[in-house]
């Protein structure tokens, strides 16, 4: 069953890999272990993934956390995964003002603020996924994609799901939410409705032992493990 990835890369960042040393995810090698699980007859066709620049000046390394991002989609593009960039869009704003969780949030009482959004993630996500499905009508039966993985807990993507899952029945959907154990989060009930399967947890024994190594060849120079990481 040829596979094809979509990833939410911010998603799978603060969902599995912050706060913790396993931030230099052999990505391509984890999926592909996780849809073996799922399906032994699976095999990966493709792998895209979604993310947006890092903003040195709102990260908390500065420019270090950047480098950091530009080396690991540096190892990513070398063992082909494809990259699409989306943008960070930040702007003054207003939002009501904390004061205690059994408090109530009121307009009338707000503060300005700095409102930072990743912009086009979710529709490229969604728009890639749809045509991905639309193309399979015009390819050899070899070069044929049976199933579609979401990698991502976001519900904005369950209408694509589902238009999916109507227009094109024979396509396998399958959904991996990047949430690592320990994490209390409960899966998103609309993004379960319109999918075939769902990975709920990635152990941290997954994440250890899908690393890549500290110097992943490329083209160019290797790609090194930040220090920090």
């Amino acid at each position: 069953m040829r596979t094809a990835f979509f990833v939410d890369g911010y998603n799978v960042f603060y969902g599995l890999l912050a706060d913790t040393p396993y931030k230099w995810l052999n990505l391509p090698q984890l999926l592909v272990y996780i849809a073996h699980v799922e399906n032994p007859q699976s095999s990966l066709a493709s792998i895209d993934y979604f993310t947006s620049p890092v903003k040195p000046q709102l990260a908390t390394r500065g420019i270090a956390s950047k480098e950091a991002q530009d080396t690991y989609v540096r190892a990513l593009k070398a063992n082909n995964v494809v990259v699409h960039y989306g943008r960070h869009q930040l702007e003054p704003s207003f939002a009501p003002r904390f004061i205690h969780k059994k408090i109530g949030a009121s307009r009338q009482d707000s503060l300005a603020i700095w409102k930072l959004e990743e912009k086009e993630t979710d529709v490229h996500i969604a728009i890639s996924m749809y045509r991905t499905a639309v193309r399979q009508a015009t390819v050899t039966a070899s070069e044929k994609i049976q199933q579609l993985v979401l990698v991502s807990g976001d519900t904005d993507m369950a209408p694509a799901l589902r238009a999916i899952r109507e227009d094109f029945p024979q396509m396998v959907v399958g959904v991996v939410l990047p949430c690592r154990t320990g994490l209390k989060r409960s899966p998103p009930g609309s993004l379960i409705a319109y999918s075939h399967w769902m990975r709920r947890v990635v152990s941290t024994a997954e994440l250890q032992s899908h690393q890549f190594p500290d110097r992943v060849p490329t083209q160019k120079a290797p790609a090194i493990k930040p220090d920090y990481w």
